[in-house]
């Protein structure tokens, strides 16, 4: 809960699987503890999940350069999504946009609010390695637009993993701020979240793991929930 308390939910090639054929528009997978141990994804499980997969996929964790990205990206991936390591060394997000395009680099964003203000944390992965990055969040939305970044998944670090709803205050802002499509990330807990989420934000997509990996919530069943309600959702 709240980026603390880790614990597996399973082979991720099985349930890579399991969320293709329930229907999952895309999928994210984080090595959350690539950044704060130095190193960067393994590409055998990239490649395995490749294989599997006919829907689009994103990999973060420890993308430090170029290269990086490429190896990610030949072993299957469609896009990159970088996090700390754009936080230490800002100009890898023009770097990575003018390579491969900015369809295919998403900024991850760790955020909470500090004494008022959303602030940006970096090695989110470990609570021990766990740090304020100096930014402003809305600001950094800004200025990774501006390098060249085509997608944000906001991580609302203060509802994560409490099934409280999303951050709907914080996602509002973003969204309203930067004209990326914005992913809201942390905090869904039932299907009525996600149309919360839709209903009171200009947010792109919703992005929920425990409530898919416990199966508390259906993806068709959401799907359907959420079209009847006369939200646009891919069938």
């Amino acid at each position: 809960m709240q980026f603390r308390n880790h614990r597996r939910a399973g082979d991720i090639v099985e349930l890579a699987a399991r969320y293709a054929h329930e229907g999952a528009d895309e999928l994210v997978f984080y090595d959350i503890t690539a950044s704060p141990e130095n190193r960067t994804v393994d590409r055998v499980w990239v490649d395995r999940v490749a294989r599997e997969l006919d829907i689009p996929f994103c990999v973060a964790g420890g993308v430090r350069s170029v290269a990086d990205a490429e190896r990610i990206l030949a072993s299957g991936a469609d896009k990159i999504s970088i996090n700390s390591p754009a936080l230490e060394q800002p100009d890898l997000i023009d770097a990575l946009a003018a390579r491969f395009g900015s369809q295919c680099v998403v900024l991850g964003v760790d955020s909470r609010q500090v004494d008022g203000h959303w602030q940006v944390f970096s090695h989110t992965g470990s609570e021990a390695t766990t740090r304020g990055a100096g930014r402003d969040t809305l600001q950094w939305l800004d200025e990774a637009e501006q390098r060249g970044a085509g997608e944000i998944v906001l991580n609302c670090m203060q509802q994560d993993g409490v099934k409280g709803g999303y951050d709907i205050e914080h996602v509002g802002a973003a969204a309203e701020q930067s004209s990326l499509p914005v992913v809201a990330s942390g905090g869904a807990g039932a299907i009525t979240h996600f149309q919360t989420l839709f209903e009171e934000t200009a947010a792109s997509a919703a992005l929920a793991a425990t409530v898919f990996h416990d199966k508390i919530i259906a993806i068709p069943e959401l799907k359907t929930t959420l079209r009847n309600a006369g939200i646009e959702i891919r069938p």
